[in-house]
């Protein structure tokens, strides 16, 4: 379905949804008894390396907030489902979550292919999605608020920075993604960028694995054939349990940042926990959020998972993580409860207006604010490895950027319109149709 017929069909949803016609109205418009929260991570599968943490985070972020008092007075009761990385049971588990379980707001996904199954979902039954990772842009949908990065939050200050003289004047670019729809949308976006700056084809290289992939000895071995051709970096975009074969390679070859660095969209803390980083060190990651921040709020977050993996006796124990993914879903949480707050109920259609303008102080030591984009304006930071598996940030921006979901690099972007939630569905359409 095209993204125009899309956002008509989710004011369509949204009109019905407060006419009591669609079976999500009965649970929001409950204000007795609890209120049931959906978290949707793979927590088996080739992603669960990467999103059991974010349903480690959710809950005890809504643990933090019950013992508050709750959101308007009532307890939040999570429903943790398991799509097991398998795309189509995202779709089948969003939909038990709205249509069964009756929740008022899901966290949840990883993966876009993810996101894009369960979209259809919660548009058609007006759910709400809080996404809290990096992703390729190309999307707004009045259903989903992106509390991770847009292309221009990450992927395109992390390459200017590899060609800058301080990130050591990359000529040539490897971009190595999983063979989905986020590592082929951004590097499409990429690849545009750097002919914008005059990089040629013969410059660019672009390969892609299947999801689980784990022998990467041929594709570390055409790295370093492609680099002899000239100051040469890795743009990574694989994404879950592959990310530890490949860095496991690039040690076994001797292939050192001073040499090829590389820098990962979709490796943290959390990916790097389960491999030696010592030959790694020196390679990049560019996200928003790093576990090494000295400020007083990420020491009070750090603090609190500490506990509570502690008290719930979690897998890891004392050498688990924070990361990015995981602060992006500590805000949404949040900044759902300050927005149900505000309009003084869980109503779908009610909170997505008190979403925007929404500001939180965050572990990454910004006040983060949501647009009326549905995207939360973030800092850029790039980390470089250290031999202890966390990073050192070397470059960030002094404010945090408004996100810019559709890339001007993409031909016809240019006129494409930012979804604003405060404004009547009627001129909405007129606005986005």
């Amino acid at each position: 379905m095209k993204r125009r017929s899309l956002l008509k069909f989710g004011s369509m949803s949204g009109a019905l949804a407060i006419a009591g016609q669609l079976p999500i109205s009965k649970a929001q418009a409950a204000d007795t008894g609890p209120i049931k929260v959906g978290v949707l991570h793979s927590l088996s599968g080739t992603m669960a390396i990467s999103e059991t943490s974010l349903k480690d985070t959710a809950l005890m972020t809504i643990a933090q907030i019950n013992a508050s008092g709750g959101v308007l007075g009532r307890q939040l009761e999570p429903v943790v489902v398991d799509p097991a990385s398998n795309w189509p049971l995202f779709a089948e588990k969003a939909r038990q979550l709205i249509s069964q379980d009756k929740v008022a707001v899901t966290f949840g996904c990883w993966t876009s292919v993810s996101r894009k199954s369960v979209l259809p979902v919660f548009e058609e039954l007006n759910g709400l999605l809080f996404y809290p990772v990096q992703y390729e842009g190309e999307e707004m949908s009045r259903n989903v608020f992106y509390t991770g990065a847009a292309p221009n939050q990450q992927a395109i200050p992390a390459t200017e920075y590899l060609m800058s003289k301080e990130g050591g004047g990359a000529k040539r670019f490897f971009l190595l993604g999983t063979d989905y729809v986020y590592p082929r949308t951004t590097n499409k976006i990429l690849r545009a960028f750097l002919h914008s700056k005059g990089v040629k084809d013969d410059d660019i290289q672009e390969v892609y694995t299947p999801f689980g992939h784990a022998d990467y000895q041929t594709i570390v071995a055409n790295i370093k054939t492609f680099s002899q051709g000239g100051k040469t970096c890795v743009i990574s975009t694989v994404n879950g349990d592959s990310n530890v074969p490949f860095y496991k390679e690039l040690g076994n070859r001797g292939l050192k940042a001073t040499d090829v660095p590389v820098v990962a969209f979709s490796v943290g803390e959390e990916e790097l926990r389960g491999i030696d980083t010592k030959p790694l060190v020196g390679n990049l990651a560019a996200w928003n959020y790093f576990m090494s921040l000295k400020n007083p709020e990420n020491t009070k977050f750090k603090a609190m998972f500490a506990d509570w993996v502690k008290k719930n006796n979690l897998p890891g124990g004392d050498k688990r993580v924070t990361n990015d993914p995981m602060e992006a879903t500590f805000v949404g949480i949040h900044m759902w409860k300050q927005a149900a707050e505000k309009a003084k109920s869980v109503d779908v259609d009610k909170v997505r207006v008190a979403m925007v303008g929404q500001k939180f102080a965050a572990p990454s030591g910004f006040t983060l604010e949501m647009d009326g984009n549905h995207h939360l304006h973030k800092p850029v930071m790039i980390g470089e490895v250290r031999a202890d598996g966390q990073f050192n940030v070397v470059w960030r921006t002094k404010t945090a950027i408004r996100a810019q979901p559709w890339s001007p690099y993409i031909p016809g972007n240019e006129s494409k319109p930012d979804v604003v939630s405060s404004i009547p569905d009627f001129l909405r359409r007129r606005r986005v149709a």
